[in-house]
């Protein structure tokens, strides 16, 4: 196994077996719940806001375990041992982007039906939220594992997480909602470049910061 995937393999496990899935998906979960509450049961009002939502409670739900994605890895030196070991710091980021996307998405995923249903949206609607998720939850890991690593070792570190990527999320938010509507395949499109460039500067910038830790 490389070490690419034996750090990402080693993320996935610590979010599923160390008991770091549930708060994000239980989140998501509850948001969805109390929405309908808030709005009332105006059936056309909940299925059009909903898409809106369910990323705004998938983004908050990525950043919940950020304090766990790098700050124990730094304070234990296990990034001080990938980095004698000669692997790059942008190839730790990068597996950590992948374990964490591995980690929460695919769970979020199938939480999204269950919010849809709350949201009272038809079968179409529901296809196309699970595909926007799809397509912009790595965006979303990326986002969490670089604000993890701008803010290893800071006190208040998940808030000031929030503050740091929610202004970046905006395109990727706005993509996603309008993504779920009817005709939403020019916003998908949009999603999906968005989410390709934050996936894609993920890794430099927190390799960076990883690296200006360590110093």
């Amino acid at each position: 196994m490389s070490a690419f995937s034996g750090i990402a393999l080693r993320e996935f496990r610590r979010a599923w077996r160390g008991g770091g899935l549930w708060p994000p998906i239980a989140f998501f979960v509850l948001v969805a719940i109390l929405f309908p509450f808030a709005i009332g049961p105006d059936s056309r009002l909940l299925a059009r806001a909903g898409a809106g939502v369910a990323w705004v409670a998938a983004l908050l739900a990525a950043l919940l375990p950020v304090e766990r994605l790098v700050e124990p890895d730094r304070a234990d030196g296990v990034l001080d041992q990938f980095a004698v070991r000669g692997i790059a710091d942008e190839s730790v980021a990068a597996a950590k982007i992948v374990g964490h996307w591995l980690g929460f998405a695919p769970a979020l995923l199938i939480a999204a039906l269950v919010a849809a249903a709350l949201f009272q949206m038809d079968g179409a609607a529901m296809l196309r939220l699970i595909a926007a998720l799809a397509v912009g939850t790595p965006a979303l890991a990326a986002l969490g594992v670089t604000a993890a690593a701008l803010t290893a070792g800071l006190r208040g570190a998940g808030a000031i997480a929030g503050l740091l990527v929610l202004p970046l999320a905006i395109p990727v938010v706005i993509f996603g909602a309008a993504a779920a509507a009817e005709d939403g395949s020019a916003a998908l499109k949009l999603l999906a470049a968005s989410s390709l460039v934050l996936t894609a500067l993920g890794p430099f910038a927190s390799g960076a910061a990883i690296r200006a830790s360590r110093s």
